[in-house]
């Protein structure tokens, strides 16, 4: 209960929705996307999880709407996560400023009785099963970007209604703990044909290490992303992803792990489909979006 239960994904930086419910909308078109986590392969009951996200802008830009859609299995505890999120857009200087909000909930499930357990004492697992339990959730977050800056502060889950997911006699006041998000980067271009995006991920979790996530990506000839990063405590990432057309794209990344957990596991691997469109499309193809 006091573990990383938020979303961890290597490649977030091609669509903030997944962190930032205020980045909906921040570019002139729909985008959605597909992405398939298998964490720490091969390591019985590791994490999987898929997601789908779309947004995009509506009022004349002045909104943003996006819906996501996360599906989790860890061990015994599988939770299927519908959220929408809505933003409010307005200029500020060279860039843009935007609050966002996420609305929904989770229907969580967990089968105890197929632990094993060594302490028979233990109230957690002297519980019954949890099948399809909904909780209702809310987060917050603001997000700034110009052309080629970015950054924010996001905290996906402000407040659930997890009341009934407490085990009796625990002293936790909530189930779900609150993760704050804080992000940034920048796009140099030494060159027509390449871009250079370094960035950083702070995530904080009060009952546990402060994570951090480094960054960087290089644009080849506005068509291939190739990248590096470094999750503290966890990973080495190499990151892939190919414009195939100024519609579809796909990505891939692998997460070198760099704990224990590595003697068990042969790394983490991550597949990513996306696809813009709308009636402004035609903004991308002419001058590529970095954020």
């Amino acid at each position: 209960m006091e573990a990383q239960q938020e979303l961890m994904v290597s490649q977030y930086m091609f669509n903030g929705l997944l962190l930032n419910p205020a980045y909906a909308g921040t570019h002139d078109y729909f985008s959605a996307s597909l992405l398939h986590r298998s964490q720490w392969a091969k390591f019985d009951g590791a994490p999987t999880s898929q997601v789908f996200a779309i947004d995009g802008p509506i009022a004349n830009n002045k909104l943003g709407v996006g819906l996501m859609i996360n599906n989790d299995q860890i061990g015994v505890i599988s939770q299927l996560d519908i959220s929408a999120n809505i933003a409010y857009h307005l200029q500020l200087g060279k860039g843009d400023l935007s609050f966002g909000l996420r609305a929904g909930g989770a229907s969580y499930s967990a089968n105890l009785s197929d632990v094993v357990v060594w302490d028979g004492n233990d109230q957690v697992y002297s519980s019954n099963d949890i099948q399809g339990k909904f909780i209702p959730k809310f987060g917050f977050g603001v997000y700034y970007h110009s052309e080629k800056f970015f950054a924010g502060l996001s905290v996906p889950v402000i407040y659930a209604l997890d009341d009934d997911l407490i085990v009796q006699g625990s002293t936790a006041e909530n189930y779900f703990t609150q993760h704050y998000y804080a992000n940034v980067g920048v796009v140099l271009e030494p060159s027509t044909n390449l871009a250079i995006k370094p960035s950083i991920l702070v995530k904080v979790e009060p009952a546990a290490p402060v994570q951090v996530d480094m960054n960087c990506n290089f644009l080849l000839y506005r068509r291939m992303w190739i990248g590096v990063g470094y999750r503290t405590g966890d990973a080495i990432i190499g990151m892939l992803e190919y414009n195939i057309t100024p519609q579809l794209r796909a990505g891939y990344a692998y997460d070198f792990t760099t704990t224990d957990i590595g003697t068990y596991s042969n790394g983490s691997h991550e597949i990513m489909l996306g696809f813009d469109f709308g009636k402004d499309l035609e903004i991308k193809k002419r001058s590529p979006r970095y954020f």
